[in-house]
């Protein structure tokens, strides 16, 4: 496994279960108040709501995952490695920065649009080939342009509808947990294709 470490393996596959499982403990802890299809996800991370303890943990796992992937993801080029444990550190600044329970928040909205531009970035970066990497190997498919470059634009999309909705009062809680299972689990496909991808002759 010279692509990629088994414990990036391993924290790639966690970070989709612990944002899901996280999210969905703090909102059924919150109860009946909370609009998943309106309201945001940082909004269970509220002070002195019942889902901030959830949340806050998932948030501090999920930052972590991301950086145990980049370290670990050996086939990716450095500066998209970079991208995604700097996400992964974003994930967890945001603890430091919750959102308030009504209006908005200058310090917690920069974490998000930092966090959510790296993770949308991160494809691109990482898809040139890693200095030193070894000899007689073929790049796994989640490391090529074409799915790297779409990977990312689907991201900015994604990012794009949030903030509309977001503008709108609509369904930003959607839109935005479809953009944050997007951003987790395309660690996922790339270790994966690292694991599949056959060495050259």
């Amino acid at each position: 496994m010279d692509r990629v470490t088994w414990w990036a393996v391993l924290s790639a596959v966690c970070a989709p279960l612990v944002l899901i499982g996280g999210s969905t403990t703090a909102a059924s802890l919150q109860g009946a108040a909370y609009n998943p299809v309106r309201q945001t996800i940082s909004v269970l991370a509220s002070d002195g709501d019942t889902g901030y303890w959830a949340l806050s943990t998932t948030l501090i796992a999920l930052g972590l995952c991301h950086m145990t992937t980049a370290c670990g993801l050996r086939a990716a080029a450095p500066a998209g490695r970079l991208a995604l444990g700097a996400g992964g550190v974003a994930a967890i600044v945001l603890v430091l920065f919750p959102a308030p329970k009504s209006g908005g928040s200058f310090a917690h909205g920069s974490v998000v649009a930092v966090g959510f531009s790296l993770l949308a970035l991160w494809p691109v970066l990482a898809c040139a080939r890693a200095p030193g990497a070894p000899l007689g190997t073929t790049t796994p498919w989640g490391l090529r342009t074409a799915p790297s470059l779409t990977a990312s634009a689907l991201m900015v999309a994604g990012a794009a509808w949030f903030l509309v909705e977001l503008q709108l009062r609509g369904a930003a809680g959607i839109a935005e947990r479809v953009l944050t299972a997007g951003q987790a689990l395309w660690p996922v496909v790339v270790v994966i294709s690292c694991l599949l991808a056959p060495r050259s002759a």
